[in-house]
C-alpha cells in the first residue's frame, strides 16, 4: 500500500507543525492536520487518507475513542491508524495494537525518520 495522504491528529500545535513538515517534506505526502478526535473523524470521511496518525491523549475525544469511532464507520474502518504517544510502556503499546492499530510511534519522534517509521509499520518496510 502506497501512502499519499495522511491525516495527522494531535492537540499540541508544535507536534502538528513538526509532524506536518516531516510528513510533507521528508515523506513526500499530502498532510491534513487536525487538533482533536472529532475533527480527525470528519477529516477521515472528507479526505479518505491512506493513513491516520493519531495522538493518544487529547481532550474531548482521546485517541482510542477516535479509533473506535473510525472503526464504526464503514467508510473509514479500513484506513490504517498509527498511534503516537509519550507513554511508551510495552504493555500499553500492546494494548493499542490489540485494538487493531497498525502500530505505535513514541513521542518525541525524530522528524527525519518519522515517515520511514510509518512506512515500516504500514507498508512492511
Amino acid at each position: 500500500m502506497a501512502i499519499r495522504k495522511v491525516v495527522l491528529c494531535d492537540d499540541d500545535p508544535d507536534i502538528r507543525a513538526i509532524g506536518e513538515i516531516s510528513l510533507r517534506d521528508v515523506g513526500g505526502w499530502d498532510v491534513v492536520c487536525v487538533n482533536d478526535g472529532f475533527a480527525a473523524v470528519d477529516a477521515a470521511r472528507a479526505e479518505m487518507p491512506d493513513l491516520i496518525l493519531l495522538d493518544i491523549m487529547m481532550p474531548r475525544l482521546d485517541g482510542p475513542g477516535t479509533f473506535a469511532k473510525l472503526q464504526e464507520d464503514p467508510q473509514c474502518s479500513s484506513i490504517p491508524v498509527v498511534f503516537m504517544t509519550a507513554k511508551a510502556q510495552s504493555h500499553e503499546l500492546r494494548g493499542y495494537t490489540d485494538l487493531g492499530a497498525a502500530g505505535v510511534i513514541a513521542k518525541p519522534f525524530d522528524p527525519l525518520t518519522l515517515p520511514e517509521q510509518i512506512r515500516a509499520l504500514v507498508e512492511g518496510g
